[in-house]
């Protein structure tokens, strides 16, 4: 009968240990090092110009230190992972004395050098034996467990045959048969131990597991796709249409589930507060929906961001608008999402303006100018004045640097912060084609997969250059460059629309989608930043499509016709076990065949051709002789029910 084994348990505990013990260890470390040893680059702690020093000093304080560390998910991990490897070592240091593993040394028992005299060992046996002896320990078995450790060892070392037996073996005993036995401690059996053990197991199996499944199932079960939770999903989907404007886009925002707690106003202080915040960008806000506290406080605070009069915000206020804005990019995303299922295009670009505007803390009224940094209403009014104009981003770019308007009150530093940010603004070309693959001519007929190539080239990048972070000083979080590619119809309805990560200078995009019926068709192709304003891109796509029936007729090669009169498999299979009754039809048919037609004699090909014929009808008659039987036997189950 297999026993419970303490050795065995230690092997088995060790080894489970290890599996939590290692990658947890090795998250901790990367986290560790990542609070402590990254990089400004790989946090986005970046200032390329004046303006985005605050920003890039705020990362730092945010993203490094023991701080960052300071989550409940770290803290209790970390703990676990010390208990774990307190558990880990002593349970180690129980194998080295205890365990199996330990090999047999008998001059270790002893406490002597290796290699001592008989002298010397017996002095030593004497000395070991007088200490553990059982009637100077009772009720120790482990002074009893060394004292038999002790004789044996003193036997290895004096017996001759025990003597042998050890250098040869390793155990003065002989060899040893393999023993077999259970990984779990002998305290289990204690009957003292029962009902602690019992109470043990039900904590765990009846509380303990079922409140961690359900945990984990009830906070995942509230995420999408993108993090985003369902309730949000339902939101959008309810406040989202072909109607809705820019305007309408933050307080859709504000009621994402993700701020609802946050945002909840908790004292008669923040009610108050949002009330001074509410006179101050009221005029910029689109008449709200929604009287819901939570909306109209995520509401205000999107507009007191898109305003830039975040100045006035509590501490605390700039906290709530700062997590709203670290989560604006993948919710912004999710509303586009929605868009697409509900083919608005119009709605979907709505929402990529209005991530725009978010990150660059404007508003639909603002000059684009309003992007370089330390520009305001006042330097973009200046260049807006006079000739050449420079009332959009794109004008301003291109016109010469020693030409540039709005400098004037500037310092040598703030201009050069100005002339670096017109170098990083992106400077894009898009050219498009839409094409067949594989196809045997340029034309298009119905029911074709069409291609749509778009590239872009970034032309303010050098060859091998790759597009770096948004110069958004205003928005807390860094932004990587990309920009999205949207296909509609003339009546406002989307074919595709995706967003391109690549930070190539030249990227391609392809859109496939099936040629509509003949015609003349015109589409339209939305090229959109996700960060900048004032860099968008439209231009019209056009197809025409042939009518399929003027294609040239398709000629089957003679080598695949034959193909199809090729036996399949399970025709082989189904003449070889009606190969019999085959001949006799064979015969028969043959004998009618020879009175109507006379006697003549059938050719080899014929004849297969006639047996596959043959197999084929009566693999159709079983077949239907089974489907008809299943029938019937679905009907007499009904009626019997």
């Amino acid at each position: 009968m297999l026993q419970y084994d303490d050795s065995a348990f230690y092997f088995v505990a060790l080894s489970f240990i290890t599996i939590y013990l290692v990658p947890s260890w090795y998250t901790i470390i990367n986290k560790v090092n990542a609070a402590l040893f990254t990089s400004d680059e790989d946090i986005g702690a970046v200032s390329r110009t004046s303006a985005e020093k605050k920003k890039a000093a705020d990362l730092k304080k945010t993203s490094r230190g023991l701080k960052t560390l300071n989550s409940p998910g770290f803290i209790v991990n970390f703990l676990i992972t010390i208990l774990m490897s307190a558990v880990f070592l002593w349970l180690y240091l129980s194998v080295q004395s205890n365990g199996e593993v330990n090999s047999f040394d008998p001059f270790s028992i002893l406490d002597i050098d290796t290699g001592a005299e008989l002298k010397e060992i017996k002095k030593a046996y004497k000395k070991m034996s007088l200490k553990y002896h059982p009637d100077k320990n009772p009720n120790n078995p482990a002074a009893e467990a060394m004292f038999m450790m002790v004789a044996k060892a003193y036997e290895a070392l004096t017996d001759p045959v025990a003597k042998e037996n050890w250098e040869k073996y390793g155990n003065p005993d002989g060899k040893q048969s393999l023993a077999v036995s259970i990984g779990l401690p002998e305290f289990l059996l204690n009957t003292d131990n029962r009902n602690l053990v019992l109470l043990t197991y039900l904590v765990f199996m009846v509380i303990v597991i079922p409140f961690a499944v359900w945990s984990y199932y009830s906070n995942s079960s509230k995420f999408g796709e993108k993090d985003v939770m369902y309730d949000t999903y339902a939101w959008f989907h309810h406040n989202l249409n072909d109607h809705t404007l820019i305007k309408n886009l933050p307080e859709v925002l504000a009621g994402s589930a993700e701020f609802r707690e946050r945002n909840m106003t908790k004292s008669q202080a923040d009610k108050e507060e949002i009330g001074k915040i509410l006179v101050k960008v009221k005029s910029q806000m689109q008449k709200p929906t929604f009287n819901h506290p939570v909306v109209i406080k995520g509401n205000v605070l999107l507009h007191a961001h898109l305003t830039r009069e975040t100045d006035v915000l509590s501490e605390s206020s700039q906290e709530d608008l700062k997590s709203m804005l670290r989560y604006s990019s993948s919710l912004i995303d999710a509303m586009i999402s929605v868009c697409k299922n509900q083919e608005s295009l119009k709605s979907a670009l709505n929402c990529i303006k209005f991530g725009q505007y978010v990150t660059q803390a404007m508003w639909v009224k603002d000059s684009e100018l309003l992007q370089l940094p330390h520009f305001t209403e006042i330097e973009a009014g200046h260049c807006a004045k006079g000739k050449p104009s420079m009332k959009s981003i794109l004008q301003y770019m291109a016109i010469p640097n020693e030409s540039k308007k709005g400098l004037r009150d500037f310092n040598d530093e703030q201009k050069e912060d100005v002339l670096k940010c017109c170098e990083i603004l992106p400077n894009i070309d898009v050219k498009s084609k839409v094409f067949v693959d594989d196809d045997e001519d340029d034309k298009v007929y119905e029911g074709d997969l069409c291609t749509v190539s778009v590239t872009l080239t970034r032309n303010n990048l050098d060859d091998g250059e790759k597009a770096g972070l948004v110069h958004a000083p205003r928005f807390p979080f860094p932004r990587l460059e990309a920009w999205w590619v949207a296909l509609g119809t003339r009546e406002g309805k989307i074919i595709s629309i995706d967003k391109v990560t690549s930070p190539n200078k030249v990227v391609e995009h392809k859109i496939k989608f099936l040629a509509p019926r003949k015609g003349q068709y015109e589409f339209n192709l939305h090229v959109l930043s996700n960060a900048y304003v004032g860099f968008d891109h439209t231009e019209s796509v056009e197809l025409t499509t042939h009518d399929a029936s003027a294609l040239p007729e398709y000629k089957v090669h003679p080598d695949d016709a034959e193909l199809d009169d090729e036996p399949t498999l399970f025709e082989e299979m189904m003449n070889a076990n009606i190969e019999d009754d085959s001949d006799s039809d064979e015969e028969s048919d043959s004998d009618d065949e020879s009175e109507e037609e006379g006697i003549r004699e059938l050719s080899e090909e014929e004849r297969k051709k006639q047996e596959l014929q043959r197999a084929r009808k009566k693999a159709a008659a079983a077949a239907g002789d089974d489907s008809d039987s299943d029938d019937d036997s679905d009907v007499e189950e009904v009626h019997a029910d």
